[in-house]
């Protein structure tokens, strides 16, 4: 296992006062061992515990590694999986559980009496994985470097009579071809009035001129995310449809130029709203300012007006204002950002000068 990470969970399941937590969450087992596994209904868990009993529940139809650093612990399709992992629970103790945890696994512990009590202790693996080590920031670089190199191929794809879903249908092997290992989220591609759905899916619209190009796009390159959305505009656009995107421009950057160990999540939502309602759009602007990201495209935490956790160096998230006006156009210029020590790093380098393409 990875020992640091483990380290830093434990130190966070210390301030909850507990000493045992079971995780389940596939994604944070990777986190931590390296190896993944997609269970479907069956019951896969990594058991920690302050005293190093750790135990890792399998079934024997999931394929691992002969060495994972931790104790395996295998069951059949037949055995009563639950009782199993209730032989190494400390009775005695508090469990903390992941809130990924079915109840169909979770219930028969509480009335088998496997721990003295039950506490959600997720937040001790969500805001570890929230600040990203050494390694993750490296991996979130290449990943979003990939990304940069893939736009400048998307927007070549777009031409007279092109549909959102056949821009869309090319982008895999771009992505392939540069060195990504797939889609870390199947793209958004929007044009004209469809540029307005921040979730629209490509459909069989035609790109006409003077419509926005929208690309929502990310792909994974060794387990990790990017994510990164730029908007054209086809062939022509209106002096109202360019104050729209330098305004959403404006909001990008300038919510990214305050960022710095200490400032609040919600300050950073706040200026970028600010910004964009002084122009008369702040009803246009419907979404959070900006999510986590890592080994899941959306991880925990989110950059929004509630949110008043500061950032601290090795958080990645994404600052990403949006205006959209129904029937119309719409636009949203998406970075990554990476907290440092004095600031932040842009992990994206693509340009943000408004292009006109086609």
């Amino acid at each position: 296992m990875k020992q640091n990470r483990v380290d830093r969970i434990f130190a966070a399941l210390k301030d909850m006062g507990l000493t045992q937590m079971l995780i389940v969450d596939p994604m944070s087992i990777y986190y931590l061992t390296d190896v993944f596994v997609a269970p479907f209904e069956r019951f896969y868990g990594l058991l920690l515990r302050a005293d190093g009993k750790h135990a890792f529940f399998l079934n024997k139809l999931f394929t691992v590694p002969e060495e994972v650093g931790v104790e395996k612990v295998w069951y059949s399709d037949t055995d009563p999986a639950m009782e199993i992992v209730a032989k190494y629970v400390d009775k005695e103790a508090p469990l903390g559980v992941d809130k990924e945890l079915k109840a169909r696994f979770l219930l028969p512990l509480m009335e088998m009496g496997a721990a003295k009590g039950f506490v959600n202790a997720s937040l001790a693996v969500d805001e570890t994985r929230g600040v990203k080590d050494g390694e993750e920031q490296e991996k979130m670089r290449v990943s979003s470097h990939i990304n940069d190199m893939a736009m400048a191929e998307f927007k070549k794809l777009i031409h007279e009579g092109i549909t959102e879903k056949e821009a869309a249908d090319q982008m895999l092997q771009i992505y392939l071809n540069l060195g990504a290992d797939g889609f870390s989220f199947e793209p958004l591609v929007a044009f004209g009035a469809n540029a307005a759905d921040p979730h629209h899916a490509p459909d069989d619209t035609v790109v006409k001129p003077g419509d926005a190009v929208l690309f929502d796009v990310g792909c994974i390159k060794d387990g990790y995310c990017s994510d990164m959305t730029r908007t054209f505009y086809f062939k022509e656009v209106s002096e109202t449809h360019r104050h729209i995107y330098d305004t959403v421009r404006s909001a990008n950057e300038t919510a990214i130029s305050k960022i710095k160990p200490g400032v609040m999540l919600c300050e950073l939502d706040k200026t970028a709203r600010d910004l964009i309602d002084a122009e008369g759009y702040g009803p246009n602007f419907n979404h959070r300012l900006g999510h986590f990201i890592g080994l899941s495209e959306h991880e925990y935490g989110d950059v929004s007006s509630t949110n008043q956790n500061k950032a601290v160096p090795g958080m990645i998230f994404s600052i990403e204002p949006g205006i959209y006006l129904t029937g119309d156009t719409g636009v949203r210029v998406e970075d990554l950002v990476l907290v440092t020590e004095d600031g932040c790093e842009v992990l994206n380098h693509y340009s943000k000068e408004l292009e006109i393409i086609g």
